[in-house]
């Protein structure tokens, strides 16, 4: 296979994981039925399921429901259309499925099942004012009474963000530049257009003298990638974190993109996942302003070996 049919590949599989994660979020999927009872009217989803047709109940009859139900549903129709069309393209160039390593399935279940308390510890560190209960209803439900709705979005953004990575075709893609964009644009998502895109403008970092230089895709990309050959899985995880996170690459999110592209790399490789835990988020803190302004690498790296990577 040349490099050019890879790459397709590779972008033809990330594309697929997007479009499935994005069918798995919707609320609804099948086609719109109202019945009739006496004076009232109710709408329905029918929907194929377990080789058998079943009606799902839905609410009573509104326009605005009837609208958003006939939205979800054609958008679903939309997905399963585009990923047909993908699964023959990876088809014409040659593409097998194949097994994930026993060790890189139990890393996908043992990340999945501690996903809303990494995404919680994630929010606090992005000074998300939410307990656990508040970001767990969040995850579940999609609202929650007494938050922001930017507190909600990021949240969301983050669970939307994780399943992206924990996708079975996701994981089996190099962590590279391009991955982390697909990142930044999910965690981004309803405060950018284009949140994926490499940053343009100047930042300013709170709490540190540190101003990160306009970041060159050409050298983030290739820094990535040199990264990424290293040959200890937990090392290169932090690497690629720290990395991301100094860099800035983006206009907002670093932090949220960097933790979860690095979670990417260390899950692939079987290496467990990294976090900062809500009780170390001060100190991580304190480590990040000195690494940021040039001091302290060993010790940031230290403490995430120490305290922030599980495994199991």
């Amino acid at each position: 296979m040349n490099n050019n049919a890879f790459d397709e590949i590779q972008e033809l599989l990330r594309t697929r994981a997007d479009h499935q994660t994005r069918l798995k979020l919707l609320p609804y999927d099948g086609s719109v039925e109202i019945k009739e009872r006496g004076d009232g009217k109710y709408l329905y989803v029918r929907k194929r399921e377990g080789g058998r047709y079943i009606s799902q109940y839905v609410g009573i009859y509104s326009d605005d429901l009837y609208r958003v139900l006939l939205s979800s549903c054609r958008e679903a129709k939309e997905l399963k259309r585009s990923i047909r069309h993908l699964e023959k393209k990876l088809s014409e160039l040659g593409f097998e499925e194949k097994d994930l390593p026993a060790r890189v399935v139990l890393n996908l279940e043992f990340a999945r099942a501690n996903m809303k308390s990494n995404i919680y510890d994630q929010a606090v560190l992005e000074g998300v004012a939410t307990s656990f209960p508040q970001t767990e209803d969040i995850i579940e439900n999609g609202k929650v009474n007494g938050v922001t709705a930017s507190d909600v979005q990021k949240i969301l953004n983050l669970k939307h963000a994780w399943e992206f990575i924990i996708d079975r075709d996701v994981i089996q893609c190099p962590s590279d530049y391009y991955l982390l964009c697909n990142v930044a644009k999910l965690v981004n998502e309803g405060f950018y257009a284009e949140g994926g895109r490499i940053r343009g403008v100047p930042v300013t970092i709170g709490g540190t003298s540190y101003i990160p230089p306009l970041p060159v895709e050409y050298e983030v990309r290739d820094r990535i990638k040199e990264i990424a050959e290293g040959t200890d899985p937990t090392d290169t995880a932090i690497e690629l974190c720290l990395y991301c996170m100094k860099t800035q690459i983006y206009n907002d999110g670093n932090k949220r993109a960097a933790v979860i592209f690095a979670n990417h790399y260390l899950i692939s490789h079987g290496g467990g996942f990294i976090v900062i835990p809500e009780s170390r988020v001060p100190e991580f803190k304190k480590l990040l302003v000195a690494y940021y302004e040039g001091r302290g690498e060993e010790e940031i790296k230290t403490f995430m070996k120490e305290y922030c990577v599980r495994n199991f």
